[in-house]
């Protein structure tokens, strides 16, 4: 159900959880069309399909500790679930975890464009960008949380790809990323 047509919708969920993948339809708005007390909302990702995804999800304070279980594990089965202490968060998330693969997808279609640009065949710049992408997500993943570290750690490094990220951040690119965030 898109949330669009949850107005639509009459469900009598009175001593039920109710678990809400609906982006910007609130624990209020849910709780008065259905009757629920335990709600979650999640903001999961398209990842999902491949057992991928990063999804943050906020609990009213009268879900038990059994139900939260039962929702950590759902979404640990789909990647991997993360409650938050704020339905707010999960708001913002819906912009930030809950975008998935359309922000990686725009770099590389960017990629793309540059490639095909210079000349390179569609095919290989699909290749090659699809490849940067997927295994900048690889590496990323070993990295622990020291994000920060392996930028700096590359721009140290002061070759090609330190120079295409110094253009990147003095051109905004950090900016542009925190505009489009505030947007959503």
């Amino acid at each position: 159900m898109r949330p669009q047509q949850f107005p639509e919708i009459e469900i009598d969920a009175r001593g039920k959880l109710v678990v809400s993948v609906m982006a910007g339809v609130s624990v209020a708005t849910i709780a008065s069309r259905t009757g629920a007390g335990d709600i979650v909302r999640a903001m999961p990702n398209a990842a999902m399909e491949i057992g991928k995804s990063f999804t943050p999800w906020y609990a009213t304070p009268t879900v038990s500790p059994e139900d939260k279980a039962i929702v950590q594990a759902l979404f640990d089965a789909c990647g991997e679930g993360a409650e938050v202490s704020s339905e707010h968060h999960v708001d913002y998330c819906a912009g930030l975890t809950g975008s998935g693969a359309a922000f990686p997808a725009l770099l590389a279609q960017a990629m793309m464009a540059h490639a095909i640009g210079q000349g390179l065949s569609p095919e290989f710049a699909a290749r090659a960008a699809k490849s940067v992408v997927a295994e900048a997500a690889q590496l990323l993943g070993g990295v622990q949380g020291d994000v920060a570290g392996m930028i700096a750690a590359m721009i140290g490094y002061q070759g090609t790809t330190a120079a295409a990220l110094e253009t990147m951040i003095a051109r905004g690119f950090l900016d542009a990323v925190g505009g489009a965030r505030r947007g959503a």
